[in-house]
């Protein structure tokens, strides 16, 4: 017997996703009333349309909103189920995804966003639900959460209100990401502090983050979230968005170019042909891509990038997950997308970094000068940033490392685009 998730977007049904009996294939199709009313589609890879999607865009824009690796192999044990079992998984957990989907039983409808309890997380509290979230990723089965977040680091979704981090029941939507230490890597938390307010003070758009401590010393990040907004009225409401692998119909599991993802000129095509505004946003996506090979940041997958749905076409989303994983030597320095051909950091011209852009005389220059101005501007402001969150937070050694890791990369693009253009 097939089972059915109803599947919503802002709270307005779209769409049925079905799982064959028998078999892990996945199937969608868009509800005709929903087509009538002329809403928007869930992705870029599934636009409006009668009859049934099936295969892998199916699978992988519904799998992107699942975590990925440890966290969702950790997942499923919890749960009892295989974590190939994507339509299971949704069933256990995503209530509350990433943008403005949510999928519930076949029949159950969500109650109104602004319904529902605040569970308020004192200090005591707090220390108790990290603890539990070791056990129960994304709090699963935790008195009626379902929500579900991609990524392969252990996080959870709160509100902040009046100050107060808290817990949702019902549909009231999130504010915050709470991400606690990577255990295995040293001031995760601080470096991420860090490389986000850097890419704030360079020009890059990235979400607030404020770093917190529980009473028991464990420290953790708490990013806002950009897919969310507040109206006239105070009410908090969801934006929709949507990763570049989501938007290209490939799974979360090849996210790394090297193993058939995306690369950077496949993230830019989908930029040109669906972006709001593609010539600034493909402009944004450059800079950004400067910004984590600066920051030394390895893991700037094609599901690090979103689409956000402020309006009927998309822009590109603030910058997120931004980490210096080249000052952890236990990880690879190979780039998640390689820039001219390279993957290597440490074999990279200013020749390679032509291939991003076409080939003529302006776009050369254009480049040029983004990449000495990027450059510029973390060398800059990257010892007063790391002074003022010494103040902030405490000493970390991990910002002396950054510091380090920016000053040489930044330099060695000085150094190769004014001594040799054409290499």
């Amino acid at each position: 017997m097939n089972r059915i998730l109803d599947v919503y977007l802002h709270g307005i049904y779209a769409g049925r996703l079905f799982s064959l009996s028998g078999s892990a294939e996945l199937l969608f199709s868009y509800d005709a009333k929903y087509l009538e009313a002329d809403h928007p589609a869930l992705s870029v890879s599934l636009p409006l349309g009668e009859g049934t999607y099936e295969g892998n865009e199916v699978k992988a824009f519904f799998s992107g909103f699942l975590p990925d690796d440890i966290v969702r192999h950790r997942l499923a044990r919890y749960l009892g189920i295989s974590e190939g079992n994507v339509f299971a998984l949704l069933e256990a957990v995503g209530g509350e995804c990433a943008g403005a989907v949510s999928l519930y039983s076949h029949g159950v409808k969500p109650s109104e966003e602004s319904e529902g309890t605040l569970e308020i997380l004192d200090e005591r509290k707090l220390s108790e639900i990290l603890r539990l979230l070791e056990q129960r990723p994304l709090l699963a089965d935790y008195d009626g959460l379902r929500m579900s977040l991609a990524g392969a680091q252990d996080k959870i979704a709160v509100r902040v209100k009046d100050g107060e981090i808290a817990l949702t029941k019902g549909s009231v939507p999130t504010t915050h990401i709470l991400k606690p230490a990577i255990g295995d890597l040293k001031d995760t938390v601080q470096n991420e502090l860090f490389c986000m307010r850097l890419a704030q003070m360079v020009g890059i758009e990235a979400p607030e983050v404020e770093a917190g401590w529980s009473s028991n010393d464990a420290p953790y990040l708490l990013v806002e979230r950009y897919d969310r907004v507040t109206d006239k009225e105070g009410l908090t409401k969801r934006l929709h968005q949507e990763d570049f692998c989501q938007a290209l119909g490939i799974a979360p599991e090849i996210r790394y170019e090297r193993e058939g993802g995306p690369g950077i000129s496949r993230c830019m095509d989908v930029l040109r042909e669906q972006s709001l505004r593609p010539a600034a946003d493909q402009l944004d996506f450059l800079k950004k891509v400067i910004f984590n090979y600066l920051i030394a940041n390895a893991d700037a997958h094609a599901k690090n990038f979103s689409l956000l749905y402020r309006a009927r076409k998309p822009e590109l989303a603030p910058s997120y997950d931004l980490l210096s994983t080249a000052v952890y030597p236990q990880l690879s320095m190979k780039m998640a997308m390689k820039i001219g051909k390279k993957y290597d950091p440490e074999k990279i011209f200013p020749s390679h970094w032509r291939r991003l852009v076409p080939d003529t005389a302006v776009a050369r220059k254009n480049l040029e000068e983004l990449l000495l101005t990027t450059a510029r501007n973390c060398l800059e402001n990257a010892p007063a940033l790391r002074d003022s969150l010494e103040k902030e937070v405490g000493k970390s050694p991990i910002f002396a490392d950054i510091c380090s890791v920016i000053e040489k990369r930044a330099k060695l693009i000085e150094k190769q685009v004014k001594n040799n253009p054409d290499r």
